[in-house]
């Protein structure tokens, strides 16, 4: 970026302070437009860069982000932590906050002393507190007052990959869309594993920008790290497809974390924690403020340009002869009958397609059910085999299907959000090209019926609206209840049993798949009217906006000089001196830099 696109790119905010400012002396009529700038503003303001710490348990993941903290507040294991991510962003006092999916109260610490909220930490989000999830813990949040917080970065801790917790990293692949870059962690001993390798490989697809730390060099001379370096490097390059190019940064977070302790300047550098805070403090943090700057530029001169229209309207509404404007409004009364006409058909084709998605999501189920009895029977014939022809343990068979239980529903629920969100794409995309098409119809009867420039604008959203992670607030169901065989299976002949056992199994195996099945089922059924409901409202409101803005500019004109004819003048005033001044603000955001 050169000098001036720079200046002109850190001009946006007192663009939109002035524009707001602008707007709001205006007067009521134009209060949305005024949120809308102030939205975009503090979207501008409060832009955050999610960034995931990644990486094979003991690599020293939570150590690193101590180290750019500053102080031992995350927890530090000699077993896994448990597979909730903890998500670390800027406060000006130290404290977390813990939900839970099963419970409306959160649990919150706040303290100035970081190992009270270190221990705090401990009960929720290790293994040893928190075995296996069974508080059920949705959510961790800390609050930091750390420096590199406040330039808009947010750490997300993640569970260790490699443990003997499985969980652990399918929850961690799950939520990385949502992440602007990943930090992937190794360390210089033990090397690079195939584990890690192959994680990495699903990493990738999911992480549109991905660098490398390389852990724990400490132990090394410079040779060595030199040769650690390029033997990560090229695996790297080699078994995972990355750029060859893609940033390495060996240092020792266990030595930044003591320069940080003790505040020594000089140690902090040599343990290379210097280098990787400055590469997020200055290259990913310009990288992301870059992006959402232009697209915060190009909604808000959207915003301009549909004002400058309406006042335009205004004006001439205002200067128009009576008798003439009266007539024009007429006939933009008749148009809008028509709007009302293809408003309700647009209605109809939604209501059309949100009961053939329903319909969809029905076939999806019975598929599901299908799959589900194929995959878990499977695992219950596995297990029996290995009890060859005796009465098989119960206490086994139970804990070897239950074992199946979060790896097929997951996987069968990242396929129904792929299927679903595709589909409700192809079929909401027609809808929003024709509800665009509407409001632009609206627009550019206004513009030719009054003789004013027309100009079309980008009614697409400017910000995506993300799915909160699903682990979050879901959990399937994987309680077969007291296993209680009764005393008369004690005296039956083992072949007898035997298939008593496999008979209630068999059972149990059906309830689990239509019990977890019928949760994703209705998951989804809620998600179809929630999405349908969303967007027939949406539709409405910018319909009703839309003719607000065009054909009540006029016909408030028109009253205006019907009871107040004697402040038409003023107001003609008025008007053109912030018209000029929206129409020069147009200008400096067509100016402002990428």
């Amino acid at each position: 970026m050169t000098c001036a696109q720079t200046k002109a790119a850190e001009s946006l905010s007192p663009i939109l302070d002035e524009t707001i400012k602008q707007v709001v002396s205006l007067g009521p009529a134009y209060e949305a437009d005024a949120a809308k700038l102030t939205e975009l503003k503090d979207r501008l303001a409060s832009g955050r860069f999610h960034l995931a710490v990644l990486g094979q348990f003991k690599r020293g993941k939570s150590t690193l982000l101590n180290a750019l903290l500053g102080q031992n507040v995350l927890p530090t294991a000699v077993v896994p932590l448990t597979a909730v991510p903890t998500w670390i962003g800027f406060g000006h006092t130290l404290r977390a906050r813990v939900e839970f999916s099963s419970a409306a109260t959160a649990e919150e610490c706040a303290t100035t002393d970081p190992a009270e909220l270190c221990q705090f930490l401990t009960k929720f989000v290790t293994e040893s507190g928190n075995p296996h999830n069974r508080l059920e813990v949705a959510r961790v949040e800390v609050f930091h007052p750390a420096e590199i917080l406040k330039h808009g970065v947010v750490f997300i801790d993640t569970p260790g990959i490699g443990s003997t917790l499985r969980h652990n990293t399918e929850t961690t692949l799950h939520f990385l869309p949502q992440c602007d870059a990943a930090l992937f962690l190794v360390s210089a001993d033990p090397p690079l594993t195939e584990t890690e390798v192959e994680f990495l490989k699903q990493v990738c697809p999911r992480v549109s920008r991905l660098f490398f730390v390389l852990n724990k060099v400490d132990y090394l001379d410079a040779s060595e790290v030199a040769e650690a370096v390029d033997f990560f490097r090229t695996v790297l390059v080699e078994q995972a497809g990355i750029n060859a190019e893609a940033p390495i940064f060996p240092l020792s977070a266990k030595s930044g974390l003591q320069a940080k302790a003790s505040g020594d300047a000089n140690l902090w550098t040599n343990s290379g924690m210097a280098q990787v805070e400055q590469h997020l403090m200055h290259f990913l943090a310009k990288e992301k403020t870059r992006s959402l700057r232009e697209a915060v530029r190009r909604k808000a001169a959207d915003i301009v340009a549909d004002l400058i229209m309406r006042l335009r309207l205004t004006l001439r509404s205002l200067e128009l002869p009576l008798e003439d404007l009266q007539s024009r409004l007429e006939i933009f009364d008749r148009e809008l009958v028509e709007l009302g006409r293809e408003q309700v058909a647009a209605h109809d084709l939604l209501a059309g397609d949100s009961r053939r998605a329903h319909e969809l999501l029905e076939h999806e189920y019975e598929q599901l059910c299908q799959r589900g009895m194929v995959r878990l029977n499977a695992a219950l014939d596995a297990a029996l085999s290995a009890f060859d022809s005796q009465p098989p343990n119960e206490e086994a068979l139970q804990q070897r299907l239950l074992a199946e239980i979060p790896d097929l529903f997951d996987v069968e629920f990242k396929s129904a959000i792929r299927l679903f969100d595709k589909r409700l794409a192809e079929v909401l995309g027609p809808h929003e090209e024709r509800s665009d098409q509407l409001i632009e119809s609206i627009r550019k009867t206004a513009a030719d019926l009054f003789d004013v420039p027309y100009q079309p604008i980008d009614h697409s959203l400017t910000f995506e609206t993300t799915r909160e992670p699903y682990w979050l607030t879901y959990h399937w169901e994987q309680t077969f209840g007291p296993i209680s065989p009764g005393t008369i299976d004690r005296f039956m002949p083992s072949g007898l049993r035997r298939r008593r056992i496999e008979r209630r199994f068999r059972n149990k195996v059906e309830v689990l798949v239509l019990y977890n099945a019928g949760k994703l089922r209705e998951k989804f059924y809620n998600q179809i009217d929630a999405t349908f409901r969303r967007f027939r409202r949406s539709l409405d409101q910018r319909l009703t906006a839309a003719v607000a803005a065009t054909h009540g500019a006029a016909q408030a004109a028109l009253k205006k000089r019907e009871t107040h004819a004697g402040a038409v003048a003023a107001d003609l005033r008025s008007l053109q001196v912030t018209l000029g001044t929206l129409a020069g603000i147009a200008t400096r955001l067509g100016n402002v830099g990428p």
